[in-house]
């Protein structure tokens, strides 16, 4: 399948495609480890929330900020 293929295909088929790939992927116990810098972002995530410096904000904002 190309990338040609995949734009001629509706939406309902492009997502069973991504649940066949995902579920597949479940399957077959790929050990993959998560880049280093992610665990940078998410140690300074949790320090800010610890030192009560980090914001939040409801998913009906989160949709707002994005339609901007």
């Amino acid at each position: 399948m190309n990338t040609v293929e995949i734009t001629k295909m509706s939406l309902v088929e492009k997502l069973q495609a991504m649940d066949a790939i995902w579920d597949s992927l479940i399957h077959d116990n790929l050990d993959v480890k998560s880049p280093e810098w992610h665990g940078d972002i998410l140690s300074a995530r949790k320090k800010k929330i610890e030192e009560g410096k980090a914001e939040f904000c409801s998913i009906e904002e989160l949709r707002a900020r994005s339609t901007k």
